[in-house]
């Protein structure tokens, strides 16, 4: 039976005092289910978060389910079934405001719930306009870009540093890795078909628009490898399956800095994105009781930062940036270098059109 959101709400703000109080006032559960992305992201999560939370609880146990690009499907099917069986699920910001729309993730009071930063600045405050929906908690900024061998740029070729190199098959022979959603290739099809950045998502908002976008890719897609998960591209780079291909930059960075691979990074029209938490609405009170607890302790000012010790995202928390590694900071996407020229994404187009445009790119796909 699904809780209301009165309920929840209430729940809520008796458990999100401190973890003295969850121990005290709350039965907790000992054990928890994650839902993220898996590979290099998903370790970083379990080696700053996880990891120190069950020193902290050795009772406790943690399973993960990488299933969070299915996640508002599988989160919908679950509700209609009545049996939810995640905790707590990483989802990116267009994702998180769909499922908050719907009903599906519970919203929450962020400077109730959450720890302030050492200063005593609100968690508000500290993570700002990076909360974009009242059911979401921001942990990361990262960006899908291109990585791209740099073993196999053409002699004498300048290596690839511009968004529209990606349609250019003649200078850059070789096949392409693009994700298999519409987000970011319909952006980056505009952008090289001559439509100004700041009139992107008016365009991409027509028939016309999705259309002239798709047209844009065509021009490629023989030559396209689809992706789904963000492991996929640097093993097909790795591979030299590929020439080049869009993934996320954390990706990126594991491949050339942990693995010595001959990968460059393309950083030109990078889309800036958020991942974060959302919590399943309709949790019994155990496992919710647990799984705020997590909350607080995983997403303070030293857990984020400590997650760039793994991976070259940027915490969400501004209190978190001056204690990532100085030499981690170079790689990030938000580095002065590397954020030359980056596109915004707009999270509330997508939460808007994603159906439509997935049901329009998918029948494409196929075609």
């Amino acid at each position: 039976m699904k809780f209301s959101k009165t309920l929840m709400a209430t729940t809520a703000l008796t458990v999100a005092a401190g973890a003295t109080a969850f121990a005290q006032d709350q039965e907790m559960v000992d054990s928890m289910t994650l839902v993220s992305w898996g590979g290099a992201y998903q370790n970083s999560q379990q080696q700053a978060y996880v990891v120190p939370y069950l020193e902290m609880n050795p009772d406790v146990s943690v399973s993960w389910d990488e299933s969070s690009a299915e996640a508002v499907a599988r989160l919908r099917a679950m509700n209609e079934a009545g049996n939810i069986t995640w905790d707590l699920v990483d989802v990116v910001a267009s994702d998180a405001i769909r499922l908050c729309d719907e009903g599906l993730a519970m919203e929450i009071d962020h400077d109730e719930m959450l720890e302030a930063a050492p200063d005593g600045t609100e968690a508000s405050d500290d993570f700002g306009d990076l909360i974009v929906s009242d059911c979401y908690i921001p942990q990361i900024v990262y960006s899908t870009t291109f990585g791209y061998r740099t073993d196999m740029v053409p002699e004498g070729v300048e290596a690839p540093n511009d968004i529209c190199d990606v349609w250019d098959l003649e200078t850059y022979p070789g096949q392409r890795a693009l994700e298999r959603r519409p987000i970011n290739n319909m952006e980056w099809a505009l952008l090289c078909d001559g439509v100004a950045k700041d009139e992107i998502y008016d365009v991409l908002a027509t028939e016309e628009g999705q259309d002239q976008a798709l047209a844009k890719l065509d021009e490629i897609k023989d030559q396209v490898v689809w992706w789904n998960a963000g492991a996929d591209t640097p093993q097909l780079l790795a591979d030299g399956e590929v020439f080049m291909g869009s993934t996320y930059n954390g990706r990126l960075y594991s491949a050339i800095e942990e693995q010595d691979q001959p990968i460059g990074m393309m950083w030109d029209a990078q889309v800036f994105d958020l991942d974060g938490w959302i919590i399943p609405e309709g949790l019994p009170e155990d496992r919710l009781a647990r799984v705020m607890d997590f909350v607080r302790f995983a997403t303070d000012t030293q857990r984020l930062a400590d997650q760039a010790n793994y991976i070259s995202y940027g915490p969400a928390r501004q209190s978190s940036a001056p204690l990532v590694p100085e030499d981690m900071k170079q790689h990030m996407p938000t580095d002065p270098e590397n954020s030359a020229n980056t596109f915004l994404y707009n999270y509330e187009f997508w939460a808007d059109y994603r159906d439509d445009i997935d049901a329009k790119f998918q029948s494409w796909l196929a075609q």
